[in-house]
């Protein structure tokens, strides 16, 4: 239990299918959201963990942050990279492990968007959690956004299809309570070709991961939902924020 394959799963059949999904209008929306929750001003240091293809850090650097965004797939990168220079922005953008960050004392503000926490071990979840106080300058804040452990246990659908086409991606999940983890089994047919490949996540309640932030050495750690509301039991997503302490 806890295995992700990661190079299985952020390839170019992941953007593919996701495409669709996270069209321009909802990545201006997030930055939006994040630049509001996360009082983000022009001139801040930001670090996009998990970066992806740079959908958020390349449109905060528009906004005239510092950014620097930090993944483990160089294909996702590569993106990133393409897109920053067509929008006219730089970004430092680096290939790396999440649970060992290269840097300290640098940000004013840290972002791990998009269900991309909990990938891990325990040790390898708390490495990470570590590393991002580390790397925050006191005074700096952190958020961090995943699925509502309340919620998708609730409705948590074995089967979920997404469709471009002809071409499938089937991931089929199911949860195991004694690890507090949602194991899926993704099946991709694409162009007639089929593939499987298979990723793990652990699942966090607010007051779990609360404790995590605090004895990572963080502070002032809050709860809210999709909207930037209270978090609640019917929330569908867990967003949580704290501070370094000064």
């Amino acid at each position: 239990m806890g295995h992700f394959d990661t190079a299985g799963v952020f390839d170019a059949d992941y953007l593919y299918f996701y495409e669709d999904i996270l069209p321009d209008s909802r990545s201006d929306a997030e930055t939006e959201f994040l630049t509001r929750v996360l009082a983000i001003e022009p001139g801040m240091r930001v670090l996009d963990l998990a970066c992806g293809h740079g959908r958020i850090a390349n449109r905060l650097a528009a906004r005239g942050c510092t950014v620097s965004g930090l993944d483990a797939t160089a294909l996702f990168l590569d993106l990133a990279r393409r897109d920053a220079a067509a929008r006219g922005v730089a970004v430092e953008y680096v290939e790396g492990d999440m649970r060992d960050l290269p840097w300290r004392d640098r940000f004013d503000r840290m972002i791990l968007w998009f269900t991309a926490f909990g990938y891990f071990d325990d040790d390898g979840n708390r490495s990470v959690l570590s590393g991002m106080a580390k790397a925050l300058r006191p005074g700096g804040r952190l958020l961090i956004d995943m699925n509502s452990h309340d919620w998708l246990v609730r409705t948590l659908r074995p089967d979920r299809v997404f469709q471009r086409g002809s071409d499938l991606m089937i991931d089929r999940s199911e949860l195991h309570p004694l690890s507090g983890r949602i194991q899926t089994e993704r099946i991709l047919v694409r162009d007639g070709r089929l593939r499987r490949t298979s990723f793990s996540v652990r699942l966090f309640t607010y007051t779990e991961l609360r404790d995590w932030l605090l004895a990572a050495g963080l502070t002032e750690v809050e709860g809210l939902d999709e909207d930037g509301g209270p978090f609640t039991r019917d929330s569908h997503r867990l967003i949580v924020t704290a501070r370094r302490p000064l």
